[in-house]
């Protein structure tokens, strides 16, 4: 499989637990199967090929922090590709906690979508926009 393929099918294999949690986030289903710990593997598929077929030039680039040894390997098509379907699995295990954290602390869904819409794009402001509602909400719960 070409590297341009699985960077291609990385955001694709995440959209759907995306689409549960925004669209549909009370529905039993979606809670079923965000429940799970393991929604994150489908985009590491493309990860784990990509980081196996380059294992050597990856533990280069990640064991020694060196701005130009990481700068060459995301600079390449499949470091590029392969620290993107890292940044897509781990903003799917972030935003799967938030969602489950909006349902256990009663965060209106109408307030947790758009803050899980801007996680897909820039995770850590949906991050700290998310932990801002959430102190917000365990705090006004406790008055």
């Amino acid at each position: 499989m070409s590297v341009e393929t699985l960077f291609t099918w990385t955001f694709p294999l995440a959209t759907p637990f995306w689409l549960l949690m925004i669209f549909l986030p009370g529905w039993s289903w979606t809670r079923r199967i965000m429940s799970s710990p393991w929604v994150p593997l489908l985009p590491l598929i493309p990860y784990f090929v990509l980081a196996i077929a380059h294992l050597g030039e990856l533990w280069t680039a990640v064991s020694r922090p060196d701005l130009d040894v990481l700068s060459a390997f995301t600079g390449s098509p499949y470091g590029a590709a392969t620290i993107w379907a890292h940044l897509i699995a781990f903003d799917l295990f972030i935003a799967r906690w938030m969602y489950l954290e909006s349902r256990e602390h009663r965060i209106h869904p109408l307030v947790t979508g758009p803050i899980l819409a801007l996680t897909i794009f820039l995770s850590p402001f949906g991050l700290v926009a998310f932990l801002l509602v959430r102190t917000v909400r365990i705090r006004s719960s406790h008055e």
